[in-house]
């Protein structure tokens, strides 16, 4: 079929395409004013996911904002917000609402899931694109109750996100308390076998080596530390200087004075003197020295064998020292895990005290001025295209059950014979006047075949 033959169709039921179309039209018109209207109301929300978190400092990553995202607006559409929107505008209290309940179909549901059906019905959410903000719609009957409740699902949602986040954490800690007791008992059970090795075999713990090890490296490190001898101590000044200001005397002395004068005599019975008592103190400083020297060796062996000692109790005691050592590497585990627990504790009472739900409140919902359904532009719209295809796919059913010569093209793709001519028909009026035997056509023209 060709595109003129399928033309000539439509233009043969034409009349049946406008008729479709009109009903269609007229359908569409009379539900538009039949249907009630329904407006819509949209509140807003944003979702603080690169705000860290109060209390722990996590941030959402982009991969799980997505989810994160996807999971909020589900939870809009949950049961405990609705119930909690249905509670904050008193719903089940209303005498026309229980009338309703009460005359309709309820599922044996209560009054308040029932509402709560209803509201999730009437609900819509969205994420604004390339944003982390959420619309929360609701169309009702009137354009007071869309704005209502549409204000109320957003406050049921933030106050539920609230709610939700500290029953899981104050149910987190109770569960952490209960593993801290458990940790804190077996944290005193081996704090106490420690204690009980400890006393039934002599060997303490300081910090995280026993006593007697301590003791030993202190011992090794002094061992280890050069031995400091005093050196021997310098004649006496005073003594010294005074033989010094002899000699200078008796040099000065010996230029204008001969060897056997009585004052040159004198001066070097006075220097003879002096010298005796300078060897005397040199003596008994190097003896000192001496003495000194002694002791630090005395000493440095001394503490050789402390040394010795000491290493000699270690070695025997080595067995002990590391069951201890393992007994206080026990204690320090469990007290390392008590304290993180106790340290997960405090924080999650502190999230369970917070008031900071990552939410933040844009604005307040916009009264509807024009309903959203019916929409009449669209639906009057697509009635038109609808009655329009429908009278086309009329058309060529007619078409199709009673099949009609219209033109040469239907003629030639009818019988397989060579179209000699085509003789043009009379005008209508003469056409109206002629014989019955007379094929006529469609448009005014004959064809004839050999």
């Amino acid at each position: 079929m060709s595109l003129f033959q399928f033309l000539r169709i439509l233009w043969a039921h034409r009349w049946v395409t406008l008729a479709t179309t009109i009903c269609t039209v007229i359908g569409a018109f009379i539900a538009i004013l039949i249907v009630p209207p329904r407006y819509e109301a949209v509140s807003r929300v944003m979702l603080n996911t690169l705000k860290p978190d109060p209390v722990t400092g996590e941030v959402i990553s982009s991969v799980g904002s997505r989810t994160y995202i996807a999971t909020q607006t589900e939870l809009i559409k949950d049961y405990e917000v609705a119930g909690k929107a249905v509670d904050q505008l008193n719903w089940a209290s209303s005498p026309d609402v229980i009338t309703q309940y009460q005359t309709t179909n309820n599922g044996g549901m209560d009054i308040r899931r029932w509402l709560a059906q209803r509201i999730i019905a009437a609900t819509t959410v969205k994420v604004v694109s390339g944003t982390n903000i959420l619309e929360i719609g609701y169309r009702a009957s009137t354009p007071a109750e869309a704005k209502s409740m549409a204000d109320a699902l957003r406050n049921a949602y933030i106050e539920s996100t609230l709610d939700t986040r500290r029953r899981e954490a104050t149910r987190t800690a109770d569960w952490y308390e209960t593993q801290a007791a458990k940790e804190r008992a077996l944290l005193n059970a081996a704090d106490a076998a420690k204690t009980a090795f400890e006393k039934e075999h002599g060997v303490i713990m300081q910090g995280d080596t026993d006593v007697d090890t301590a003791r030993l490296r202190a011992l090794a490190g002094q061992a280890a530390a050069p031995t400091m001898v005093a050196p021997a101590m310098p004649v006496s000044a005073p003594s010294a200087n005074q033989l010094a200001q002899i000699d200078a005397a008796i040099a000065q002395a010996s230029k204008n004075l001969g060897p056997n004068h009585p004052q040159m005599i004198q001066l070097r019975a006075q220097r003879a003197a002096l010298a005796q008592i300078v060897a005397q103190e040199m003596s008994a400083s190097q003896a000192a020295a001496g003495a000194a020297a002694g002791a630090a060796s005395a000493s440095a062996s001394a503490l050789q064998r402390e040394v010795a000692q000491q290493t000699s109790k270690v070695i025997q005691q080595r067995d002990k020292i590391e069951r201890l050592t393992q007994l206080q590497s026990d204690v320090n585990l469990r007290r390392e895990q008590y304290n993180k627990s106790m340290a997960r504790i405090a924080e999650l009472r502190q999230e369970a005290s917070i008031a900071d739900t990552g939410i933040a409140t844009l604005a307040e919902a916009v009264t509807p001025q024009r309903p959203s359904f019916p929409n009449k532009p669209l639906i009057l719209g697509g009635s038109l295209g609808l009655g329009f295809g429908l009278g086309i796919l009329l058309s060529l059913l007619l078409e199709l059950f009673g099949r009609r010569v219209r033109s040469a093209e239907d003629m030639q793709s009818t019988l397989d014979a060579p179209l000699l001519a085509v003789i043009e028909g009379p005008p209508a009026a003469a056409r109206r006047l002629q014989l019955p035997n007379i094929p006529s056509f469609s448009r005014g023209k004959k064809a004839a075949r050999a």
